[in-house]
C-alpha cells in the first residue's frame, strides 16, 4: 500500500519511545508527516503498546481526516497537526510523560541548560509553555495545545530547529525533528537533561554555565561549520 512505510516509520518511534523508557502504559505517541503527501501517519488512541502492530497506525490529514482507519488516532492528534502545519521542516513529534521532564512540566518551570549534554541538543532553556485559558481548554484543547506552542515560540523568538522541544504546564514534553529519529533522540536528550537539571540544581542552585561554551557545543554538531561525527 502507498503509506505502508509511513506507518512503519510511526510505528518504529512508537516502540522506540518504550524501550527508552519515556512512556508509561499507553502515556505517548509518536507521528511522522510526510510533506509530500500532506499525510500523517500517529498512534491509535489508548491501544496498549503491547498489542500495537504497525498497521495499526492511523492516517490522518492536516484538516483532521481519518484517511484509512477504523481506529481512533491518538487523542493528541490535533497538537502534532498544529506543529507540522506551523513548524515548516520538521516530519516527526514525540509526546511523552516521562518522569523527569514531565515533573519540570507540573512545576511549570522551565528547563535551564546547566550543561554540555544539553547544550549539544537544545541551544539554551527548554522552555515551559504557559497554562490554557479555561477557555481555550474548554473549546478545542488539543488544537489549543499546539497553538499555545507555536505562539509561544513565535512571541518569545525561539529558533524551533535549535530547540526542538518543550514542557507543557501541568501537562508533559513535547519533541520534534526533521526527522522522526531526531525526535525521538530529543525526547531522550530532553528527559536526561531534566534528570540532570534537578539533581545538578539540588547540589548547587547557583550554577554559572557560559554562554560561550553552550554557543560552542551546539554548533560544533548542528551550525554552519559543525565538525561532530562523521
Amino acid at each position: 500500500m502507498k503509506f505502508d512505510n509511513l506507518k512503519k516509520e510511526a510505528y518504529n518511534a512508537n516502540i522506540d519511545i518504550v524501550n527508552y523508557n519515556l512512556v508509561t502504559l499507553t502515556f505517548g505517541n509518536a507521528s511522522v508527516f510526510d510533506s509530500s503527501e500532506g499525510i500523517m501517519a500517529i498512534k491509535p488512541s489508548g491501544v496498549p503498546y503491547s498489542n500495537l502492530k504497525w498497521q495499526d497506525m492511523v492516517l490522518v490529514d492536516l484538516e483532521f481526516n481519518i484517511i484509512d482507519s477504523k481506529l481512533n488516532p491518538s487523542s493528541d492528534t490535533k497538537t502534532h497537526i498544529e506543529l507540522f502545519k506551523n513548524f515548516k521542516n520538521i516530519s516527526g513529534i514525540v509526546h511523552t510523560h516521562s518522569k523527569w521532564a514531565t515533573i519540570w512540566s507540573q512545576a511549570q518551570k522551565s528547563i535551564p541548560c546547566l550543561g554540555t549534554t544539553h547544550a549539544d541538543h537544545f541551544n539554551g532553556i527548554i522552555p515551559c509553555i504557559p497554562v490554557l485559558s479555561k477557555k481555550h481548554v474548554e473549546t478545542d484543547y488539543e488544537l489549543n495545545t499546539g497553538l499555545s506552542i507555536v505562539n509561544y515560540y513565535k512571541k518569545n523568538k525561539i529558533n524551533y530547529i535549535s530547540v526542538p522541544g518543550c514542557v507543557l504546564s501541568n501537562h508533559a514534553p513535547f519533541t520534534w525533528g526533521k526527522t522522526i529519529k531526531e525526535a525521538v533522540n530529543n525526547a531522550v536528550v530532553l528527559e536526561e537533561s531534566a534528570m540532570m537539571a534537578y539533581h545538578s540544581l539540588k547540589i548547587n542552585n547557583r550554577i554559572n554555565f557560559p554562554d560561550y561554551v553552550l554557543k560552542k557545543h551546539f554548533e560544533r554538531k548542528h551550525g554552519k561549520k559543525s565538525y561532530y561525527g562523521q
